[in-house]
């Protein structure tokens, strides 16, 4: 998802009161602390979503049509592969949950596969395998350094995928026994392995317009 901005001065985001408190969001500065519990909150009042970090919460704004039909490719291959299997794929309104030994945050991925599910009446998950962030101008930044970074620190979480917006070819991150190892697949003929989860992603299926 793009983090939307604030350009020339205009203003961007939400007004609103979340647990009595009044917060607003100009760009990507947020000008309250907002505990976990009120934000977890304003999300099922608020038509934006928004990334929480550490008490700072920051408005995103839906992607450009290939951006999103890069997306709803990818989650349809994952679904299809994982159709009968234990694991589920989900698109970018399941938020995850990321504890930090020194704070927690919340963002949307465009798409994740959880295996070991949360209850049902949670509205975030824990444990992904699999994320996918699909990468843009807006976006590129946070998807590769504060996003991977946090991602990579999930226990649960075996790849990190993100695709281009503009040319089939996609930057991978693979748990292995010595940690993440980076990886680029580029061009239609190529695919990315999900041995994890017994799936596989076709870069022809993921970029097919």
């Amino acid at each position: 998802m793009s983090n939307v901005s604030s350009e020339g001065g205009a203003e961007w985001g939400l007004r609103g009161r979340v647990g009595g408190l009044r917060f607003l969001m100009c760009g990507a500065v947020a000008y309250a602390f907002i505990s976990i519990d009120d934000y977890l909150a304003g999300e099922h009042l608020s038509e934006i979503k928004h990334d929480y970090v550490d008490g700072q919460v920051f408005a995103t704004a839906g992607g450009k049509v290939t951006h999103n039909r890069i997306a709803s490719n990818a989650l349809g291959a994952l679904h299809g592969s994982l159709q009968g299997k234990p694991c589920r794929p989900f698109n970018s309104d399941m938020k995850i949950r990321v504890q930090l030994p020194t704070h927690t945050r919340f963002y949307y991925p465009d798409v994740s596969v959880i295996c070991e599910s949360n209850p049902g009446d949670d509205d975030f998950q824990d444990r992904p395998v699999v994320l996918i962030e699909v990468l843009s101008d807006s976006t590129r930044r946070t998807d590769q350094t504060e996003k991977k970074d946090a991602y990579l620190t999930i226990p649960s979480l075996e790849t990190y995928v993100m695709l281009e917006q503009d040319t089939p070819a996609a930057i991978v991150y693979t748990r292995t026994m010595n940690g993440f190892v980076r990886k680029i697949y580029e061009g239609r003929d190529a695919v990315i392995p999900l041995a994890q989860i017994d799936a596989r992603l076709a870069l022809a299926d993921i970029y097919d317009s």
